[in-house]
């Protein structure tokens, strides 16, 4: 992060400094909502949360490092910047950063949201960009009023390129966020029904997936997947320009000649208007990346990347963050494909197919736990995700958990013909080991809450991260 005094970052989030003498103490490390992430010059940012008071934790912060802590009261153990309401002061934080560092070197920053698929297309598209310069890209899944302001909160004045990605669960949430790193240009993947039960339908989650175009500049960029009608009549809210991509011949960066190899991983001709179409073969895992990768391309080619440098770059591009499409092969002849960070029913769909294709010479096995924040439709749609999964083919189904008893039912309703539910991980791990044999592959894929994550871990013979 860029050094800030207390005056100057009271003065950005319309605080105060306690005591008034701390005026000139400087930040001079990282940000952190986290006392524990706290170190030597540290700021810490005391959040209200649903089952902590941040404030409770600042003696833990000052412990470890902290000079200054953002509060909504004054406290003891460290100087502090008074502010109304600590979320609100963190995003005024964040975004002067962000001015100071586009004064500084011209920053520019690619706003990344969608129903699914968000932080790949951060990950692949940070290391794409970064052949350009100096990139920062959000740890994880660092998207929300929290996250971002968090990753803003790196960037120093040598720093390039922003990659931000923006999630939301409400109206209005990405709306906050392009305050805080207004984007030249915002890609938007798709808009399925992911947080249907917070936002009530599939139109309320398009208004607000839009609100990114709709802050862009005149001088920007909207990057629109042509696959998806509902993302392609955004461009009708935007006023900024507008390039499609995807696989329909009507796009404008698209990709021909698509192919899949046993392992899942697609390889491809990519077209840019007025380029000479060049091949890439990606690394990734899964048929979905072919579309992650042509929003990557349309972007990194507005910064400045020929064809020929974007392909070589999507080729060396790897997994960054965890649980996504991470393909382990045990000693013992088993693949297992941990996809268990999150889970919508988009998701889920893509996940299984990629599992359909990555068949070996034996049987493929779908381990599935719930999908959350599905609201009335969760029955409805786990009750498909098993549907599906016997269409494509897939062998056995392991449901987890009472909420995605569902698969199991829909799956045999669909003709498939093994199906096995477990109450919880612990059960599923003893099952799974007893029936996976040399040359299966599973596919473990849910919620985050579900926690499936870590029973693909455990499988792999990796402790719980």
């Amino acid at each position: 992060m860029i050094e800030l005094s207390l005056g100057e970052i009271a003065e950005a989030t319309h605080g105060q400094v306690h005591p008034p003498q701390a005026a000139d103490t400087r930040i001079t490390a990282t940000v952190v909502t986290d006392s524990r992430e706290a170190q030597a010059g540290s700021l810490y940012v005391a959040r209200r949360g649903e089952h902590a008071d941040g404030h409770a934790y600042v003696a833990a912060a000052a412990a470890n490092g902290a000079v200054a802590a953002l509060t909504e009261r004054v406290v003891d153990g460290l100087p502090c910047v008074v502010v109304t309401d600590t979320t609100d002061g963190f995003a005024a934080l964040g975004r002067e950063v962000v001015d100071r560092c586009t004064a500084a070197g011209g920053l520019q920053i690619v706003g990344i949201t969608g129903s699914s698929g968000k932080t790949s297309t951060k990950d692949l598209a940070a290391q794409v960009i970064a052949h350009l310069g100096e990139t920062i890209a959000p740890i994880a899944s660092y998207n929300s009023e929290v996250g971002v302001p968090l990753t803003v909160c790196r960037l120093t004045e040598s720093t390039q390129y922003l990659v931000a990605e923006m999630g939301a669960s409400g109206v209005g949430h990405i709306e906050f966020l392009t305050a805080v790193a207004p984007p030249r240009i915002g890609v938007v993947l798709n808009v399925g029904t992911a947080h249907l039960g917070e936002f009530g339908s599939r139109e309320a989650i398009a208004h607000t997936k839009a609100e990114l175009i709709r802050a862009l500049p005149a001088d920007g960029l909207a990057v629109l997947n042509a696959d998806d009608p509902v993302v392609v009549a955004m461009a009708e809210q935007s006023s900024a320009r507008v390039q499609t991509v995807g696989l329909s011949p009507d796009a404008d960066v698209r990709a021909d000649d698509v192919e899949i190899n046993v392992r899942g991983q697609a390889s491809f001709t990519l077209v840019v208007p007025g380029e000479r179409p060049v091949p890439v073969a990606l690394r990734l895992h899964g048929p979905h990346h072919v579309g992650n990768a042509l929003a990557v391309a349309a972007v990194a080619h507005e910064l400045g990347l020929s064809v020929e440098e974007i392909a070589a770059a999507l080729g060396e591009a790897g997994a960054v963050s965890r649980w996504r499409m991470e393909v382990h092969e045990r000693a013992d002849g088993v693949t297992i494909v941990n996809d268990a960070y999150n889970a919508n029913p988009d998701s889920m769909r893509a996940a299984l197919r990629s599992l359909a294709v990555m068949r070996g010479a034996g049987r493929t096995v779908a381990v599935i736990g719930a999908m959350r924040e599905l609201g009335e439709d969760s029955e409805r749609e786990h009750r498909a995700v098993g549907e599906l999964a016997a269409s494509l083919g897939i062998d056995r189904v392991v449901a987890i958990g009472p909420d995605a008893a569902a698969v199991a039912t829909g799956f045999e309703a669909a003709g498939g013909r093994h199906t096995h539910t477990c109450a919880d991980t612990d059960e599923a791990r003893e099952l799974l080991e007893s029936i996976l044999e040399s040359g299966d592959i599973a596919l473990l894929k849910s919620s985050r809450d579900s926690g499936l994550r870590f029973l693909g871990d455990a499988l792999v013979g990796e402790d719980p991260a």
